[in-house]
């Protein structure tokens, strides 16, 4: 229990802002109006998914120090839950995009920055799997996630805020935390991000020992054979 103790802080935080993010009250502002109580899931599922890749991007260098697949199946599986939330993260923000800037998808830097760094995960998934050959899939898929995750850098943080862009806090937008983001709403919107960051690595924690124990079984199948 006391090795758990972050999950069920976890399961708390969650409960707790799903109920105050949904009834508690927030500013009335125009055009967000109550729009704005998606700040409590797009804004933190993106911090989990960066939270996730920078892990994968960790084990990935330490697979290729130490040579343990057990690294590299961490890895694999943080990568997996990280493009699992970066989905979440994007389709919450094109529902609020579709009533705040009135179409889910307009072409903004942001949307398209995230949008690049989500394909080059999917392809992260198409090489792993084009792969057979267990060290060559893990040494090459290695070098590739710690590749991607540097290039996540600059189409997320660096390139977006160079030009004009819709999103707060870029191209000369003011941020939330600027005109928006209250004490009130900061009640519940520091809390969204630790749960849903311990949300997440619980998630690629579960993950992860679900590939330990397939790659443990196939493992043993192929002792059988032989």
């Amino acid at each position: 229990m006391r090795r758990n103790w972050w999950k069920v802080v976890s399961v708390i935080l969650l409960f707790y802002v799903l109920a105050a993010g949904l009834l508690a009250p927030v500013p009335a502002r125009e055009i967000l109006n109550e729009t704005i109580r998606n700040l409590y899931f797009h804004v933190p599922m993106w911090f989990t998914m960066i939270v996730l890749f920078a892990l994968s991007a960790y084990y990935a260098v330490v697979y290729l120090r130490s040579g343990d697949i057990k690294d590299d199946i961490a890895s694999s599986a943080l990568a997996s839950t990280g493009i699992f939330f970066s989905i979440l993260g994007m389709l919450t923000g094109m529902e609020w995009a579709q009533y705040t800037w009135g179409a889910a998808w307009s072409n903004d830097p942001k949307q398209l920055g995230t949008a690049l760094c989500m394909l080059t995960y999917f392809a992260y998934w198409v090489l792993r799997s084009g792969i057979k050959d267990e060290d060559k899939r893990a040494k090459v898929s290695a070098v590739y996630n710690i590749f991607i995750f540097a290039l996540m850098i600059p189409l997320i943080f660096i390139l977006p805020r160079m030009v004009d862009s819709l999103h707060p806090g870029n191209g000369g937008n003011p941020a939330f935390s600027n005109y928006d983001l209250d004490s009130r709403m900061r009640l519940v919107f520091y809390p969204a991000v630790l749960g849903w960051i311990l949300f997440g690595i619980w998630l690629g924690s579960l993950l992860r020992r679900v590939l330990l124990l397939q790659h443990r079984h196939n493992e043993q199948k192929l002792d059988y054979r032989n």
